[in-house]
């Protein structure tokens, strides 16, 4: 079972959470997509997803589709310890736990930047990202 993290690739924040990922998931469980890549527009299509694309982090698992902070968690779930842990902010009501996502998410570019390109992976980690 892998899941597939659907990131914006021109985020330095998202970028930076990619990396993140990447150094605490050692079983190589995720892997990941630009938001602006078509093979996120098919995983999104495949799951049912239509109209615009999200504009921050998405978690494509098993089919399902999760947003938000629902997303985020989902992946802390799945990393090495301590970061695990953090998915125990699941018991904090959704609606909190998505506001503050909300706000990170519409202020990422001002207070992280952005590039002017999509993040392009190491030879060695290439086959962890879909390109198509």
């Amino acid at each position: 079972m892998s899941a597939t993290i659907l990131f914006d690739g021109v985020c330095n924040l998202c970028n930076g959470f990619v990396q993140f990922v990447i150094a605490r998931d050692p079983s190589a469980h995720f892997r990941f997509a630009s938001l602006q890549s078509p093979a996120a527009a098919s995983l999104l299509r495949d799951a049912g997803i239509t109209g615009p694309l999200p504009d921050s982090m998405v978690l494509v698992q098993d089919g399902r589709v999760f947003f938000r902070s629902e997303g985020a968690l989902r992946v802390a779930r799945r990393l090495t310890f301590p970061w695990w842990l953090a998915s125990g902010f699941r018991i904090v009501p959704r609606v909190i736990r998505d506001r503050v996502y909300d706000v990170v998410a519409a202020h990422r570019y001002r207070w992280f930047g952005r590039r002017d390109i999509c993040m392009v992976p190491t030879p060695d980690l290439a086959r962890r990202f879909l390109s198509e």
